[in-house]
């Protein structure tokens, strides 16, 4: 089940700043945890879902990319996303 149109823009209105913010490094670290979370729930139905779980490990390495782009440009921006998010680091 793929993200409705306004699901995104609720999710960039809330980290973004604005719904029209989808480049900031937040809204998409925010999109991007959002489809890891439905992956997952599918990955535990579909357990021999290759081609999920290949597009699930792209997904999570594109969010450390641009996590670890976030610590090194503006580290308080970092932990705030990550503390909203509820993430592991």
């Amino acid at each position: 089940m793929p993200l409705t149109k306004e699901r995104k823009i609720e999710i960039f209105a809330q980290y973004g700043g604005s719904e029209t913010n989808t480049g900031s490094a937040e809204a998409q670290i925010a999109l991007m945890t959002t489809r890891i979370t439905m992956l997952t729930e599918h990955l535990k139905t579909a357990k021999k879902d290759n081609n999920t779980t290949l597009s699930l490990m792209k997904l999570v390495g594109k969010r450390r990319s641009l996590l670890d782009y976030l610590k090194k440009k503006d580290i308080n921006r970092y932990r705030e996303i990550v503390k909203k998010l509820n993430l592991r680091r």
